[in-house]
């Protein structure tokens, strides 16, 4: 895009909304002044120089991109012309065809970053439609790029896939690390020390495989080789289903995904 690039963002004053725009705030894509965020009730107290607003409409014929981070459910009630513009959903399940047609626009943009966006480690799968530019498609490159990394994806079933998978954020990580903290204080250990033990390990273990830059099956593979107690736990949890209760759980986020596309 050529020149300042005027950002809106419908529902800005929400944690996903806000983390966007902090983080092309601080990578220096826009300009605090070229922000516009809407908000329901209480004004957010932050982004000084930003322009907050409880009308989205205002908002959109004040920006030339505008994203939208609406629960999928109030979406339908919110009546957006976009004139044209590019418009990028960050709602689960609806469908760019249904976003290009509600905002009055043909460049329309479905994309699944996660909370992980406020640390600058979200991943962002994203589809566009024909309609949408090269240069609209580096303005989303760039946007995501400064929350994490970021995919243009094959379709809007990948989209839907990914919804699940990425667009989850901290909530798998968090159900296995409440699970072993369960299991520790079965067996015997005060609640604190497990809950301790168990966000430990989570919190170490993302910037360690990052680090090492592994494929993730080689890293496992490393701990099953050294047939130590880890490996013991690996292949007990296997044994126990592990694998196929993941495969479940990703197949009905899918499955959601999609069904909310027609709610």
């Amino acid at each position: 895009m050529r020149g300042a690039m005027r950002l809106g963002v419908i529902g800005g004053g929400g944690w996903l909304g806000g983390a966007i725009v902090g983080a092309v705030l601080d990578a220096g894509l826009v300009r605090a002044e070229d922000v516009s965020l809407s908000y329901r009730s209480v004004r957010p107290d932050r982004f000084p120089g930003a322009f907050w607003t409880m009308d989205s409409q205002a908002l959109a014929d004040r920006s030339d991109v505008i994203i939208v981070s609406v629960r999928p459910a109030d979406w339908p009630s919110l009546a957006v012309d976009a004139h044209g513009k590019l418009v990028i959903s960050m709602m689960a399940g609806i469908r760019l065809a249904a976003i290009a047609d509600h905002h009055g626009t043909s460049r329309a943009v479905r994309t699944m970053p996660n909370a992980a966006a406020e640390l600058g480690k979200s991943y962002t799968p994203w589809v566009a439609t024909a309609e949408t530019s090269a240069e609209d498609r580096g303005v989303v490159r760039a946007i995501f790029d400064a929350c994490g990394q970021q995919d243009e994806v094959g379709s809007e079933r990948d989209i839907d896939y990914l919804t699940g998978l990425a667009g989850s954020g901290p909530a798998f990580p968090a159900l296995l690390g409440a699970a072993m903290m369960r299991a520790a204080i079965a067996h015997g250990l005060p609640p604190e020390i497990a809950q301790r033990a168990a966000k430990m390990v989570l919190a170490g273990a993302g910037p360690l495989i990052e680090r090492r830059g592994e494929p993730l099956d080689k890293t496992v593979q490393a701990f099953l080789a050294y047939r130590g107690t880890t490996a013991a736990g690996i292949e007990a949890m296997r044994a126990a289903g592990f694998d196929e209760a993941v495969r479940k759980g990703l197949e009905a986020a899918f499955e959601k995904s999609i069904s909310m596309g027609g709610e």
